[in-house]
């Protein structure tokens, strides 16, 4: 058969499959990505049916996945939210990081695999994930708790932490030395806060120029300039997320409402494309013997990330229920791990560190959700505190806090018209 038609066969099987797999995670309510890492599992090496003609292409198509992921999560947010957030969180930010990232840092050096392989897995570990997090913050009805803005700091402190750490891990994997890696950080810590600085002064003139009413114009003209920023940046040796991810913050407004609708199943399509390839390079032989530290990792980073929220809610005045909600809303890993952990696959490393990153999404994107159920009702009962009787207003965090307290907050995760606001 030629091999153009082995190729349309094998991409328009992948393209459906997804879709099938997609659905059924809507009817069973949880998030698609473990389905699409098991896919990527069935139809890659070792797998049940190895993929050939269509796997350059697919590796394409995951590049450009998560670019478009990165530029969607910059969409969310404008960037006098993310320096108020700055101010106002770093300290969560920084219990975050230590409380997450350092278990991944210290089973990556018992396991002997290095400094280098040590720093990528503490970023699998550290990062929550955006989209199954507001799925569930949406799901459960929580929008509204008081809560959620500490939810939503802590992973916006994330992003942007990782506008800093992608640079660092590029240049470590990529065996530049201490003056070289020095450079590249120094260049993207300018580029992110010359971006910050133009987005604050000058957004709305960006997003003019932007902005058409024409959807095909602004379609082509948002996605050419993120690819060419992103391009750049891969050139400078900073990341082409990271590039993705500061045309995002820089544009506002309706240029950003805009570009979020029609970029939306563009990055829906090329996400799930992106979580295959992952699957395709991972041999679903080399996970038996990384499946039980995958499995001590999570249980562990698990409580870390509720710990983590758990004494935000606290800092943020938040007492009894709200902060464990907030703690196990916070537990599930997703697309930036996979992300991480793709770059360090990429380059060779350390060959089990692909298998034990996707165990671990595996484990924590199915159990996220349930101890963001769940976490509440277990630590009451644990600690013997009873919940109110029926007929007895909840406590004061289970209730809308004031339109003055959360909106800089909320801004990003309450949906309006247009889409712009709602979290990935």
């Amino acid at each position: 058969m030629h091999s153009s038609a082995i190729f349309l066969i094998e991409f328009g099987a992948i393209i459906l499959g997804l879709g099938l797999l997609g659905r059924l995670a809507g009817r069973l309510q949880f998030s698609p990505i473990p389905l699409y890492l098991l896919a990527g599992l069935a139809f890659g090496e070792g797998g049940l049916l190895p993929l050939g003609a269509s796997e350059e292409f697919v590796a394409i198509g995951a590049e450009i996945g998560v670019i478009l992921l990165l530029l969607m999560l910059g969409l969310e947010y404008t960037a006098s939210d993310l320096v108020s957030n700055l101010k106002s969180q770093y300290p969560a930010g920084l219990v975050d990081m230590l409380l997450n990232a350092v278990p991944g840092a210290i089973l990556a050096l018992l396991l002997g695999w290095g400094p280098v392989a040590a720093v990528a897995l503490a970023g699998v570990t550290w990062i929550s994930s955006s989209g199954v997090i507001a799925k569930v913050l949406s799901d459960l009805g929580r929008l509204g708790n008081r809560e959620t803005p500490v939810i939503l700091s802590i992973l916006v402190l994330e992003d942007l932490a990782m506008a800093v750490y992608l640079p660092i891990v590029t240049a470590l994997l990529a065996g530049v030395g201490l003056a070289a890696g020095s450079v590249t950080l120094a260049i993207a810590l300018g580029v992110a806060g010359l971006v910050l600085f133009v987005a604050v002064r000058y957004g709305r003139v960006i997003s003019r120029f932007v902005s058409s009413d024409d959807a095909e114009k602004l379609l082509l003209v948002v996605l050419g300039l993120t690819l060419l920023v992103a391009g750049l940046a891969q050139q400078l040796q900073v990341s082409a997320a990271v590039g993705a991810f500061l045309v995002g913050i820089a544009l506002s407004g309706e240029a950003a409402e805009g570009a979020h609708n029609l970029l939306a199943p563009l990055r829906d399509l090329f996400a799930a494309v992106f979580f295959v390839f992952f699957g395709l390079h991972t041999d679903p032989q080399s996970i038996p013997p990384v499946i039980l530290p995958a499995f001590v990792l999570a249980v562990v980073t698990a409580l870390t990330k509720i710990a983590t929220g758990w004494w935000a809610a606290r800092r943020a005045g938040i007492s009894g229920k709200g902060r464990w909600r907030a703690g196990g809303t916070l537990v599930a890993r997703g697309e930036f791990s996979i992300v991480i952990a793709g770059l360090a696959v990429t380059a060779g490393i350390e060959p089990q560190l692909g298998p034990l990153a996707t165990s671990y999404v595996l484990i924590l994107v199915i159990l996220g959700p349930l101890t963001a159920r769940y976490t509440e009702p277990i630590a009451l009962r644990l600690t013997r505190k009873k919940a109110p009787a029926d007929g007895i207003p909840a406590p004061a965090e289970a209730t809308p806090a004031p339109a003055s307290a959360m909106a800089p907050a909320l801004e990003t995760l309450e949906p309006v018209e247009g889409g712009r606001t709602e979290r990935p």
